[in-house]
């Protein structure tokens, strides 16, 4: 894949270092991208969102989530736990490692709850867009007695 330089867009543009950030992390190969834990990412409604990660091995005390600035970091760390005593480890099949994986929200994106069940964390999204941000309907007046005539007074 080629790389793109955005330097000459950084030098006439304001406020969209964000924007370029995140084409520049796109053109990175994915050699070194993080696969763990495994999740999916549905739409449950229209303005709604849900990730689900397989966390099989962590309790709910294991996990933090945080949104921040248009980034979700969802974290796990496991306490150690012995085996018991007498027992000895023979395959660790089951991975217990920690992990930090991280998404990028759109703007007005909320996180509404999040739920550990059977081994999988869901986390839901809703997208709240401002009221003054919606599209609003302009009423067109059909005739011209109803428009008010603005007069100019002139001095006599």
């Amino acid at each position: 894949m080629r790389h793109v330089d955005f330097s000459p867009l950084y030098r006439s543009t304001v406020g969209f270092d964000r924007l370029f950030t995140m084409l520049d992390s796109l053109a990175q190969p994915d050699g070194g991208a993080q696969t763990y834990p495994p999740y999916n990412i549905e739409r449950t409604g229209e303005d709604s969102y849900r990730i689900s990660m397989a966390v099989a091995g962590f309790s709910d005390d294991e996990i933090s989530i945080e949104a921040h600035r248009n980034v979700l970091t969802v974290k796990g760390e496991r306490k150690d736990e012995g085996t018991g005593e007498g027992s000895e480890l023979l395959y660790r099949g089951i991975a217990s490692r920690a992990f930090e994986r991280r998404f990028q929200l759109a703007d007005h994106v909320d996180v509404v709850g999040a739920s550990l069940k059977n081994g999988l964390l869901f986390v839901d999204l809703k997208r709240n867009i401002p009221e003054e941000l919606k599209p609003r309907k302009i009423a067109i007046t059909a005739s011209s007695e109803k428009a008010k005539q603005i007069e100019a007074k002139t001095a006599a």
